[in-house]
């Protein structure tokens, strides 16, 4: 059985079946519980500006996603999230990929 992190394939959390509220859930729990964000996330939040993330934030941000739904985040992909969404639809498809 392969792992990524000691995580077996058959516990993997994201499925290319998750729907965008799913995801969007899920990046909800992650900002919660791994940045210790006390404002609703939503859709149109901005990761900067409204979230106030700084590098080191975001960083976390991105390796807490990939691990939580087993995806790798390449550098241009990154380049384009501003959003919530765009974070959602990027997880998105990666999932389905």
């Amino acid at each position: 059985m392969s792992t990524r992190r000691g995580m077996p394939r058959w516990g993997r959390l994201g499925s290319p079946t998750m729907t965008r509220d799913e995801i969007l859930h899920r990046i909800a729990e992650v900002a919660r519980d791994k940045l210790e964000l006390k404002v609703e996330v939503r859709p149109e939040t901005r990761l900067v500006e409204d979230l106030e993330l700084d590098s080191i934030r975001l960083l976390t941000l991105a390796m807490e996603v990939e691990d939580r739904f087993e995806i790798c985040l390449d550098e241009e992909d990154e380049e384009g999230i501003v959003t919530v969404a765009d974070l959602v639809d990027v997880v998105g498809r990666k999932l389905a990929a």
